[in-house]
This record gives C-alpha cells, structure tokens and sequence, in this order.
C-alpha cells in the first residue's frame, strides 16, 4: 500500500469509529462494483447510509468536505442504486449520503467531522 492509500485507510478507520460511536451500524466498507466504490456503508436506525471519507493532511488548500462536488455527488447515488438493487431495495427509512471528513494536523489528535445527508 502507498503512502496515499494508508492516508485514506487511516482515515476511513476513524470514520468507522465516529460512525459507531454515534450508534450506527456498518454494514460494509469498500464495496466495489464496476460503476465506482462506496467507501462506508452503514445502518443508521431504518435508514442506509453511503458514506464518501476524505482525509487531508494539514495544510493543503482544500477542506476535505469540499472534495465531494455535484458529480461525486452524483456517483455516489447510482452506486448506492446499484447497491440496493443488489440488496433488496431500500429500507424504510430511506437512503442518505453522508461525509466524513478527516484532517491530520502536523501535531496532535485527527480532526474528523461527519456530516449527515450532504447530497
């Protein structure tokens, strides 16, 4: 693995952790299919969660929850359709796309920050 490849893991990792410490339940991580990858898929009571992570380092010049534009907003519902076709179809509650993002600052704790439903 590249040192980019272990950046995202690591910060997948944390999301993880964030998304069960707030009582949801993951279900799969990196689920791939020709049309793209899910990064986190997760139960949040009755309702699927598609979870895109980004992970930044400190200092680079763009939020890691900016990274997630119109088409990657895009990408993320089909993949999510794709998923559902493949699982039964929706849940009750419905499907939400979330983000995580994560930033390494040189020194100290991670940031993470999980924001509910941003496409």
């Amino acid at each position: 693995m590249n040192a980019r490849g272990a950046l995202g893991r690591y910060g997948e990792d944390l999301a993880v952790r964030l998304l069960t410490d707030a009582g949801m339940a993951v279900l799969e991580r990196n689920w791939r299919c020709r049309a793209g990858e899910i990064d986190i898929l997760a139960m949040d009571g009755d309702a699927l969660v598609v979870c895109e992570v980004k992970t930044r380092r400190a200092g680079m010049f763009e939020h890691p929850m900016a990274a997630v534009t119109r088409a990657k907003a895009d990408r993320l519902r089909r993949l999510a359709e794709i998923w559902l076709d493949r699982n039964g179809g929706a849940p009750p509650g419905g499907v939400r796309i979330d983000l995580v993002g994560v930033v390494l600052p040189r020194r100290g704790a991670p940031l993470a920050e999980h924001a509910r439903g941003v496409a």
